[in-house]
């Protein structure tokens, strides 16, 4: 078998652009509905090629790429970054204030408990 083949699975071509970290992961998230040119597709095994639009949720993120190319492995991150097109970047988003935050300078100590609790008794 010589040269680089025309297709790839799609799972597999997830994996090498490192869009995730397992490829079984990348394999659930098929499953879960992405979609290839606009139709949805379930079986990882399914081929892509140069050319081909995918859409699929990353995280919290809709994320809409075009397949430059097909990958012989999972390389450093500029070399995967080349197989593929962002058509759609993600956007900065601001901090979610429902998200728990973390305190600087650790766990508070015992007064700065009791100091807390005297604020919170005040504020009731």
């Amino acid at each position: 078998m010589t040269g680089q083949p025309s297709k790839l699975r799609i799972d597999k071509w997830l994996w090498h652009a490192r869009f995730f970290r397992t490829r079984s992961l990348a394999a659930r998230v098929v499953g879960a509905g992405l979609r290839v040119n606009g139709q949805r597709i379930a079986k990882p095994a399914f081929a892509v090629g140069p050319g081909d639009v995918l859409t699929f949720g990353q995280e919290r993120d809709v994320r809409v790429i075009r397949v430059v190319a097909l990958g012989t492995r999972r390389g450093p991150a500029p070399e995967a970054q080349a197989l593929y097109e962002d058509l759609d970047p993600p956007q900065a988003r601001a901090a979610d204030p429902s998200e728990p935050r973390a305190i600087p300078g650790g766990r508070p100590t015992k007064r700065d408990r009791r100091v807390m609790d005297r604020r919170r008794d005040v504020l009731e």
